[in-house]
């Protein structure tokens, strides 16, 4: 059998032909089982994300070894005789897929002199150091960090977790609680798992979503814009499979915050947050959510971690110490290439989060 870091054969099609064709479907969720297993990263959350977010230029990349496919990618040019992977902010990590033994890197190098010829620089955008180890610095190699993101496992009992925390955060909580119960607010969290559950959920986190500072920045979820089209797509092909999970908290009947994500194998990926900004600043209904839906995953024993990918934050140190940094690999043909690209180099631009927006350079 050929050496799978060294040899590959190539196919490179329209990027469409994933959600059309049910082999290629099968091979995809095949390779992303074989890594980190994200519901996130199935074909059919590409085919979703395609479909909403994107321009027709995306191509779809099919390296094989041996007769068997090992590596799959989803490229779009960047620029003159540059490609990177379809990266629209709503999915946490690139859009590719390969087997465990398959050298990222190697990948990258045979695609620049096969099906993306002539081609100068590839950029693999945020990698989890967990899907692919992070390289070294090499002559014709670059990795730069995107973020730092956090994640908590789910062990023991709440109660013992709870007590972990600081206490300011558990004072803070239950001062809350005993002022609500004071005034008479009762207070609700819902799960929301069913298919039939997921449109209204979009729906009323789009209400909450648009009357916060996300709506003056344009960035904000409605039912019919295009990231509740996604979303809503998402959430509810994961309903089908059994692996959306959405939690919504409700103060008097009326919703005050919402989690929602995706579970397979244990961990649960959040996706979205938000909570009702028109609310007194002495309370904090994210937190209070994020505190009952913590008890709930203890209880339940369905979760041993929950995943965030996003941007570290203060609330998340108050929840867990564990985080790790996610990168973005860049791949030059020639060393020089890479020598000529770090003198043009310019900060890069942040997002509306704050984070690096993915560049080639």
């Amino acid at each position: 059998m050929p050496d799978i870091q060294t040899y590959f054969t190539w196919r490179k099609l329209p990027a469409s032909t994933l959600g059309s064709d049910s082999a290629m479907k099968v091979d995809w969720d095949r390779l992303n089982a074989s890594r980190l297993d994200l519901p996130f990263m199935c074909a059919d959350a590409m085919t979703a994300a395609l479909a909403v977010f994107g321009s027709g230029l995306e191509r779809l990349l099919i390296a094989q070894s041996g007769g068997r496919t090992v590596a799959m990618f989803l490229m779009v040019p960047d620029g003159t005789l540059r490609w990177r992977t379809f990266q629209p902010s709503q999915l946490p990590l690139g859009t590719w897929v390969a087997e465990p033994v398959a050298d990222l890197a190697a990948i990258c190098r045979s695609a620049m002199r096969g099906p993306l010829s002539p081609c100068l620089a590839i950029s693999i955008t945020q990698v989890d150091p967990l899907q692919a180890e992070r390289p070294a610095e090499a002559p014709d190699l670059r990795s730069s960090d995107y973020i730092d993101t956090a994640w908590v496992e789910i062990s023991g009992s709440f109660d013992d977790f709870w007590a972990a925390r600081g206490k300011n955060l558990r004072q803070n909580m239950r001062k809350q609680r005993n002022k609500l119960a004071a005034d008479g607010v009762a207070a609700e969290m819902r799960v929301l798992r069913n298919l039939q559950d997921m449109a209204p959920a979009i729906a009323r986190y789009g209400e909450l979503e648009s009357a916060g500072w996300k709506s003056g920045r344009g960035t904000a979820i409605h039912p019919d814009n295009e990231q509740g089209r996604f979303y809503t797509r998402l959430l509810e092909d994961a309903a089908r499979r059994g692996e959306a999970l959405a939690f919504e908290y409700l103060l008097g009947g009326r919703t005050a915050a919402m989690n929602f994500g995706l579970l397979r194998s244990g961990v649960w990926t959040v996706l979205k947050t938000t909570y009702d900004e028109s609310l007194p600043k002495t309370l904090s209904p994210a937190f209070l959510l994020r505190e009952e839906e913590l008890q709930y995953l203890h209880g339940t024993q369905e979760v041993r971690r929950i995943e965030y990918y996003g941007r570290l934050m203060d609330w998340h140190t108050k929840l867990t110490d564990a985080r790790r940094i996610l990168f973005h690999l860049t791949v030059y043909r020639w060393p020089v290439v890479k020598r000529w690209a770090m003198r043009r180099r310019k900060p890069a631009p942040v997002d509306h989060a704050g984070a690096e927006v993915p560049q080639v350079q």
